[in-house]
């Protein structure tokens, strides 16, 4: 069974592997996911909505007002959690007001919450808006989706909107400082552990260097059937290679780890 949508602005906290206890913070609709790709293993499902431009969604949209006053009141509360976790029922850097919500969210983690960090969860495609940009910085843990090093990959594994160019994504990430990347593998159809799945991919990883990478698997159900999971063993032997043949810190994710 695929999971739910989430209903409010804040969920959680959620148990993460890579981030501790995680409140996350939902920007897009409770009733539908509004996202820029259609990834073929999302485990809320097929996007119904693709876009890149979510005004036109904009009265399903939480304001940011609304926003503001969720997170305010979770940050002084008893709630514990480590991390304020932009993520979500889709892209988080779609919604109109995503900058001013990032400037908003660090305030309020400074005055109520400094040892509580503040982390993204995106699929990277915001990234063509110069605010968005701007505020990656003062975002503690930036993580920024990255399943392919090829664009004929790229469209097959995450279903882009034809707004997204894949050449442009990856020179923005290149051009960002201090970031994380995100890449889920799979097996079966499509897939993107191939000898030259893997090449291109570790080619795209060295031009970018993030601080690390964090590589994991499929581990839940997915809307496509024709998918599988990638063990354990082989997400170890692709960060072992990975971080030779890069430098770049390679970090394996799966259960029990």
């Amino acid at each position: 069974m695929l999971i739910p949508l989430q209903r409010e602005i804040l969920y959680g906290p959620v148990n993460s592997r890579r981030l501790g206890k995680s409140l996350g913070i939902n920007l897009m609709p409770s009733e539908y996911k509004l996202c820029s790709f259609n990834c073929v293993y999302c485990h809320y499902g097929w996007t119904r909505k693709p876009t890149m431009d979510t005004s036109k969604y904009i009265e399903d949209l939480p304001t940011f007002d609304h926003v503001v006053k969720a997170v305010d009141e979770a940050a002084k509360s008893s709630l514990q959690f480590d991390f304020l976790t932009f993520s979500g029922n889709g892209e988080p850097t779609l919604h109109p007001r995503f900058a001013e919500l990032v400037d908003e969210v660090v305030a309020i983690r400074n005055q109520h919450r400094p040892r509580v960090k503040v982390a993204l969860l995106s699929n990277s495609s915001g990234l063509v808006n110069p605010s968005v940009r701007e505020r990656i910085a003062k975002i503690d843990i930036p993580i920024f989706k990255l399943d392919a090093g090829s664009e004929r990959k790229f469209k097959l594994i995450n279903r882009p909107v034809k707004d997204v160019d894949f050449t442009e994504m990856l020179n923005l990430l290149c051009s960002l400082n201090d970031i994380y990347i995100q890449t889920i593998f799979i097996q079966g159809s499509p897939a993107n552990v191939s000898k030259e799945d893997l090449k291109a991919y570790f080619g795209q990883l060295q031009r970018i260097q993030p601080i690390e990478a964090q590589i994991y698997s499929i581990d839940r159900p997915v809307p496509k059937t024709q998918i599988a999971l990638v063990s354990p063993e082989r997400l170890k032997e692709i960060a072992s290679q990975g971080q030779r043949e890069t430098g770049v810190k390679i970090t394996p994710f799966f259960l029990g780890r």
